[in-house]
């Protein structure tokens, strides 16, 4: 069940980040054809290789697998602003989100 996820989300992660398969390898400091084995199921990353692959994408674990959330890197960004706000704009965004939310 995972492994399909797994693949799938980086997949998916990757193509929100606009980077090809062989640049995110080798920025990852593996050899060119690493992500796409992982994407093509050939090969699933270590739990250390995942650790590196969400810092690449800069989210936590936690963001990866949550399957509710199609754009964790945009969320995570999204968290660390809104812990800066206080209770005026809180409120005003939350009332934003609330409307888009409708939509």
């Amino acid at each position: 069940m995972y492994e399909e996820f797994t693949q799938k989300r980086i997949t998916q992660l990757r193509t929100q980040k606009g980077v090809s398969a062989r640049d995110m390898s080798l920025s990852l400091g593996q050899n060119e054809g690493y992500i796409n084995q992982i994407e093509n199921r050939k090969a699933l990353p270590s739990l250390p290789g995942l650790f590196y692959i969400c810092e690449y994408f800069q989210i936590t674990p936690q963001e990866f697998f949550d399957e509710g959330s199609r754009y964790p890197a945009f969320l995570a960004a999204l968290v660390e602003n809104l812990k800066k706000l206080d209770a005026a704009d809180l409120a005003t965004v939350t009332a934003l989100v609330r409307s888009l939310a409708k939509k």
